[in-house]
């Protein structure tokens, strides 16, 4: 299994300066233990390329991705052109994730229309694909036509040098787009997930990866969860509270993603159960919802022959890299947390 890591628990969207030189040392050093990617998250605090933008020049092997952006904050157009420039930046080192995201979000913050998200992220790949070959941006689909018909515009080829090496992974949950990422993605960026019952996920990326003609070791399987040594028990709470939030508040009761992975998954009465007492502003209820077991199955948690075991089930399920949250209250900390959770990898890998 390769590893990975995310900053966004490390200070990069506080926007105060003094978090920058921590946050680009804990990754730094993470590059010097051994780790193969680094993603950065956009949700509603920071945007995930600046950061990205500038690890470029603090790193030298890692790879950088953005886990994910968002497609609807930005033209496929504008999204070919910063890729490109990071790739260049990076020595060929970024990663294009992508979701689509929710209508909270989308609609509430951004003021876009959450409407055919799947079509829209397939046609956002057609125009990436475009660009990232060199030719004329000329399309014609239901929610992007480049040029616009009715006016002065004309196809554009972006004035960078093509680029085809540049990897996309996507962010998504739905069969539907399950499917799109075994089609076409270089990766999945995996959410919501139990290696128990990772199934769920993987038979529709596998289906659309048999539809393409390819195959499940063309998709980086991408997923992980906190790392944290100790006694099990106190860890708990924390992940709970995640775990409700995303299942009751990360959307309505008739469109949020991650409740519905999770009834596909088989948690049907968790998911109903958390979401029906966060709507109803119960969210301590909420959280104790969340059984204790499954809360632990999200993580690697516990002694190092628990985490080695969870590390297996993961391997066991077709995850090809693991994305590890170490816990620790300070960055010496959190780096210390990697390193032993790294070891445990390397273990697995020589298994």
């Amino acid at each position: 299994m390769r590893t990975a890591i995310g900053i966004d628990s490390v200070g990069a969207y506080s926007a105060r300066p003094r978090d920058w030189p921590q946050m680009a040392q804990f990754v730094v050093e993470a590059e010097r233990m051994g780790v193969d990617d680094c993603y950065s998250i956009e949700a509603w605090g920071g945007d995930a390329i600046t950061p990205l933008a500038y690890l470029a020049g603090q790193t030298e092997r890692i790879r950088l991705g953005t886990g994910i952006a968002q497609i609807s904050t930005r033209v496929p157009s504008m999204m070919a052109m910063t890729a490109l420039n990071l790739a260049a930046i990076s020595n060929n080192r970024f990663i294009l994730g992508l979701g689509v995201s929710g209508p909270q979000v989308v609609e509430g913050l951004h003021g876009v229309r959450f409407a055919k998200p799947l079509s829209r992220l397939r046609e956002y790949m057609d125009i990436l694909d475009l660009a990232f070959r060199g030719e004329k941006l000329e399309y014609s689909g239901s929610t992007y036509v480049l040029p616009l018909p009715d006016g002065d515009g004309k196809a554009l080829r972006i004035s960078l040098a093509a680029n085809r090496e540049i990897p996309i992974y996507l962010a998504t949950l739905g069969p539907k787009g399950l499917e799109l990422t075994g089609e076409r993605a270089d990766g999945w960026l995996g959410t919501s997930f139990v290696a128990e019952t990772a199934d769920s996920f993987l038979d529709p990326i596998r289906a659309g990866a048999a539809k393409a003609g390819r195959s499940m070791s063309d998709i980086d399987i991408q997923v992980g969860g906190r790392l944290e040594f100790g006694d099990v028990g106190p860890m708990l709470p924390a992940i709970k509270r995640r775990m409700a939030f995303s299942v009751g508040a990360m959307g309505s009761t008739d469109s949020n993603f991650y409740n519905a992975a999770y009834r596909r998954a088989g948690y049907v009465e968790m998911a109903e159960e958390v979401q029906g007492l966060w709507q109803a502003g119960r969210q301590d209820d909420a959280i104790a919802a969340v059984p204790d077991e499954l809360a632990a199955k999200t993580g690697f948690l516990g002694t190092d022959e628990m985490v080695l075991d969870r590390l297996r089930a993961y391997r066991d399920a077709g995850v090809n890299t693991v994305r590890l949250d170490p816990a620790g209250e300070t960055p010496t900390e959190r780096l210390d947390t990697l390193s032993r959770g790294l070891d445990l990898v390397r273990r697995i890998n020589a298994e």
